[in-house]
């Protein structure tokens, strides 16, 4: 009741206290969302508690310090602030892309009122028939305008409202990659993954990872999929695809979010699709950017392709067995299959050996495990 007065408060503060409520449904995080209909007009509510996510990553913190604050300080992940989805928010939109106008806030109480960019979602719009393949070189575009600037050291949403942009970096990485062995192979195996299994695994990845080359940093977003990008096809430009999901935003490899797009945990990309759309981005990439190395970037997207769904296979699993979310496993299958091929590539020698070692081919994506 007092979170219910808490909103009541704030949506009469911001004139739309009598506006009808619409609940979208959730996801896997500890956000809500929903729909305010007032008269002719729209707006959403992003509700964020504040006792439900442990400590952001301050500025500042070491590795011992993120390691006590807990996960989302260890992988610099927002947490409850919503400065963060705020400050990018404002970031994307100086550039001229589309995330949601913010209308009122209370950043104290995990309260804001933004605009509200509809309901054509990518995912749902291809399902309902529309032209897959232009949809994600729109979304490309997006990319390759936001890989314009280097990535900013502090984001300002409004006067006294400034973020930094912390860093995509080792610790964080590597924090990711153990959810696989920490959370994935006792669900496969009903077992602990052996302490020496999860030495050498952490060793291969150390072996991978020191593989990337060094880049200028971009902002990324993390979370950059069908599922929340919305077409705007009233506006122009990139600014036709709307960005949602960004809170979590980091200055990062240019790759990792091309790869959120291609390898989409919540639906089949076929490969001969995210040839193409890799193919478009590289070529338009050399032809702007003198110093851009393609063999570099093929090299780094297959790094960051297989971190990121070890990332999302250990996460999935702990959906289910933690916060018993049983949808999660069905999604396996598909990341397992994302995973083989990502180990193909030869820049990911020492892990491929590592996991025809220690993962049998009967628990690679078997939704039914446990």
């Amino acid at each position: 009741m007092p979170r219910l007065t808490e909103i009541a408060n704030f949506l009469n503060s911001a004139g739309w206290g009598d506006a009808q409520r619409l609940p979208l449904p959730g996801d896997a995080s500890t956000r809500t969302y929903t729909r305010l209909r007032h008269g002719p007009n729209t707006a959403m509510l992003l509700n964020q508690p504040q006792s439900a996510e442990s400590s952001a990553c301050p500025p500042d913190a070491s590795p011992a310090d993120r390691e006590r604050l807990g996960y989302n300080a260890v992988a610099r992940l927002a947490g409850a602030d919503t400065r963060q989805f705020a400050a990018v928010a404002a970031e994307l939109g100086m550039r001229g892309l589309s995330a949601p106008r913010l209308l009122a806030a209370d950043h104290s109480r995990g309260l804001l009122l933004i605009e509200d960019l509809g309901d054509a979602r990518f995912a749902d719009i291809i399902r309902d028939g529309a032209d897959e393949r232009d949809l994600y070189a729109h979304a490309v575009d997006v990319l390759l305008e936001l890989h314009r600037h280097p990535a900013p050291k502090v984001m300002r949403a409004a006067p006294g409202i400034a973020a930094p942009l912390l860093a995509y970096d080792g610790h964080a990485m590597m924090a990711e990659v153990a959810l696989l062995p920490d959370w994935f192979m006792p669900v496969a195996s009903g077992a602990e993954c052996p302490a020496s299994a999860r030495q050498s695994y952490l060793a291969a990845w150390g072996q991978v990872l020191s593989q990337l080359e060094e880049a200028a940093p971009v902002l990324i977003l993390r979370d950059y999929h069908a599922e929340n990008l919305m077409w705007l096809p009233d506006r122009q430009g990139p600014a036709r695809v709307g960005l949602l999901d960004f809170q979590d935003a980091l200055a990062g490899a240019p790759a990792y979010d091309l790869i959120s797009l291609l390898e989409d945990a919540r639906r089949d990309v076929a490969p001969a699709l995210a040839s193409a759309m890799l193919e478009a981005y590289c070529k338009a990439r050399t032809a702007r950017d003198g110093d851009f190395s393609e063999k570099a970037f093929r090299q780094e997207a297959a790094v960051l392709a297989a971190q990121r769904n070890a990332k999302i296979i250990g996460i999935f699993a702990r959906l289910w067995k933690r916060d018993g979310k049983p949808r999660y496993l069905g999604f396996l299958p598909r990341m397992w299959g994302y995973m083989e091929r990502d180990l193909e590539h030869q820049a990911m020698k020492p892990l491929a050996d590592w996991f025809s070692a220690h993962v049998p081919n009967e628990w690679r994506g078997v939704p039914s495990i446990g």
